[in-house]
């Protein structure tokens, strides 16, 4: 029972991993295409820093949200561009989010669309409150190609970026969960042990959500496939978390990136409060 279990678990990861790489290829050649024109488009006005940050962080992957981090490190987008990229972003998950369950992540993209240029409005509104010294500009070593060939993009950015440093730790997180959901549903009734208070589920999901690392946060994406948990809690996990997206602020700057985990937490909570309150 336990090889046959093993071996549907790996098929799956498998599947949804091979859905997860095309995904990422088309997602980082489009990034890399396109980049320059989104630079000249984004530091124009802080509207538009909202906008479009919000724009680039539902775009799956974690490579938007170093894109803006590197814009604001040298100053050329505020903070709350960073906050808006960051309540937007679902980092990897957001790959498997559309090979899992198209039509619920594509709706919750939407919704953290909005929510992030919401945010980034409120960001630099409490900012300006709170006189919040952020970061002066600096340089900071962001991974930027000065041109791209088809020869360099699968060398360099499919092999060496997306084959070599993400689907390894993918595979090993979407295996393990996966095998993990199903063996303690195969033992117990998980609908029976998880917390019934939806409340608490939105405080564990916006706890989790800290952790600087795509992967914990499937957890959450394979319970709601299971119908174990509410969709609101799934939001709160998919705004809190970025991903990778704060590493690269976090080796500049441990003060920015608490002030704008903090934001993020505190957001998350209060969107999840609100939809606890609505029957969501």
């Amino acid at each position: 029972m336990l090889q046959m279990l093993i071996s549907e678990v790996l098929q799956e990861t498998l599947k949804i991993l091979l859905i997860v790489l095309a995904l990422m290829m088309v997602t980082e050649y489009l990034e890399l295409r396109f980049k320059d024109k989104i630079r000249e488009k984004i530091t124009r006005k802080p509207s538009n820093q909202y906008v479009i940050s919000s724009f680039l962080g539902v775009v799956p992957g974690c490579v938007d949200a170093f894109f803006i981090v590197s814009l604001y490190v040298h100053g050329l987008v505020g903070f709350g561009a960073l906050a808006a990229v960051m309540v937007a972003t679902a980092g990897d998950e957001a790959f498997v989010m559309l090979a899992m369950m198209p039509r619920t992540a594509l709706l919750i993209f939407a919704i953290c669309l909005v929510l992030g240029i919401i945010a980034g409005f409120l960001a630099d509104w409490v900012a300006r409150k709170v006189k919040l010294k952020t970061c002066q500009p600096c340089e900071i070593e962001i991974h930027e190609e000065e041109r791209l060939d088809l020869k360099h993009f699968f060398r360099g950015h499919v092999y060496d970026h997306i084959i070599k440093k993400h689907m390894p730790r993918l595979f090993l997180w979407l295996f393990f969960t996966v095998l993990a959901i199903n063996l303690l549903m195969f033992r117990f009734d998980l609908g029976a042990i998880l917390p019934q208070n939806k409340l608490l589920l939105i405080f564990l999901a916006a706890l989790i959500g800290i952790i600087p690392e795509s992967g914990p946060h499937l957890i959450f994406l394979l319970l709601f496939v299971e119908g174990l948990i509410p969709f609101s809690v799934l939001l709160v996990s998919s705004i809190v978390q970025d991903g990778h997206g704060l590493l690269p602020l976090l080796s500049y700057s441990v003060k920015d990136t608490f002030y704008v985990k903090a934001f993020n937490v505190a957001f998350g909570l209060v969107v999840g409060l609100i939809l606890l309150c609505i029957g969501v």
